[in-house]
């Protein structure tokens, strides 16, 4: 409820700000042509969608298909073994809607699909909405594990209320009821006090035994 998800929705063009504006290299993004624009991002939401076709429909909608790409951006998320695995590889149909033969896929493994989809338009701008909140812990590691790879030679926002994935940001912005409230690197924030620490510290204590990689590009946290 801070602003965090409402933000993001300005950033796509999916919301028109009521006062102010949004600059990408110093040029308003309203003065894009909104289709070219959305050709720069790819974003995972919350409530990403899955459809009932095939996985490698799922991924690159019948454009452009690089099946080596497909491989290298499901290995990026965890979800090639099991990919290949299937029936019919990545032609194995997702639910049994259209095709009896149908696979189900868990929850988690359908967010890691919706990751990879994402990854695949190899776009300069990823945005990401808690794109972890439905894999188990170690799932969420072998994501956060391979992110500076996955983040490689582009900007992701990132957005998480899980203050392990800011540990590997290269900037963390802070929301709260709808005002940024601070900004920098997380060790920067955690030694400033305020709301960051408070949050830091109340779930310090599951992250203790992690280790996280150092970012390869840049990334910001919200």
């Amino acid at each position: 409820g801070a602003g965090k998800s409402t933000f993001i929705k300005l950033l796509c063009r999916l919301y028109r700000p009521d006062k102010g504006c949004i600059l990408l290299n110093g040029t308003d993004i309203r003065e894009f042509e909104e289709t070219e624009y959305h050709k720069l991002l790819s974003v995972v939401f919350q409530d990403y969608k899955i459809f009932s076709f095939s996985i490698t429909e799922n991924i690159s909608f019948w454009q452009n298909v690089d099946r080596d790409r497909m491989r290298f951006c499901l290995a990026q998320v965890g979800l090639l073994e099991k990919a290949e695995g299937l029936p019919f590889g990545l032609d194995t149909s997702l639910d049994k809607s259209f095709d009896k033969n149908g696979v189900e896929l868990s929850g988690g493994e359908l967010q890691k699909l919706a990751i990879a989809r994402a990854l695949y338009r190899n776009t300069p701008l990823v945005v990401l909405d808690e794109p972890t909140a439905a894999l188990d812990p170690y799932s969420e590691y072998e994501v956060y594990a391979q992110f500076h790879r996955l983040a490689e030679n582009r900007t992701t926002i990132y957005i998480s209320h899980r203050l392990s994935s800011c540990r590997f940001c290269d900037r963390v912005v802070v929301f709260d009821k709808g005002e940024l409230v601070a900004s920098g690197k997380h060790e920067e924030l955690v030694a400033m006090g305020g709301l960051y620490t408070q949050m830091w510290e109340a779930q310090a204590q599951y992250y203790q035994s992690f280790k996280f990689p150092d970012s390869q590009a840049p990334l910001s946290a919200i």
